[in-house]
């Protein structure tokens, strides 16, 4: 799949909303509005799964009602699902902006200017962004922060991210 033709997650169908067949929707978006602007919302595959027909800002997101949805046991019953748009269909970020998912698949060089492996994901598991980072050599992913001391410089242009590894500590070792 092309960069442009990336799916990028922007919601998650949180369950019913009252007992008239509206949904919850958590947005991953700046502003949850905009979910109505990336018509249709996509499964992981690329296949339609909500066309929001109205709706309105809630505290996590958005209150809608779909063409997809007549009913409060339709609603539970898609509760989790992740929606997707295309890559392309996102505003292009301004300057000194980008998107997390532009992250994936660059390189990962230390500060030798040495690969040591590629970006896999970016995940968050509460506190802060976290680069996972697939070893040059093989081997188990790593998790480093996404912090300015961490990932010093980027170049999403040039395909490559500087980091800092993190200092290995054996469990041995005195303090």
């Amino acid at each position: 799949m092309s960069d442009e033709n990336k799916m990028i997650l922007v919601a998650q169908i949180g369950g019913a909303f009252g007992v008239k067949g509206e949904v919850r929707i958590t947005a991953f978006t700046a502003d949850p509005m905009a979910l109505m602007a990336y018509q249709p919302l996509l499964k992981a595959d690329g296949t339609p799964a909500l066309t929001l027909l109205s709706a309105r800002p809630d505290k996590a997101g958005v209150v809608a009602r779909v063409k997809e949805i007549a009913t409060k046991e339709q609603a539970d019953a898609m509760r989790g699902q992740k929606l997707f748009v295309p890559r392309d269909r996102l505003p292009e970020p301004e300057e000194d902006e980008f998107y997390l998912t532009d992250l994936v698949g660059l390189e990962a060089r230390d500060l030798d200017d040495v690969a040591v492996g590629t970006i896999k994901s970016v995940q968050n598991f509460g506190a802060s962004d976290m680069l996972e980072i697939a070893p040059k050599e093989g081997g188990p992913t790593w998790y480093l922060p996404f912090t300015r001391e961490a990932a010093p410089d980027l170049r999403i242009a040039d395909g490559w991210l500087r980091i800092v590894r993190p200092t290995e500590v054996d469990e041995r070792d005195e303090a």
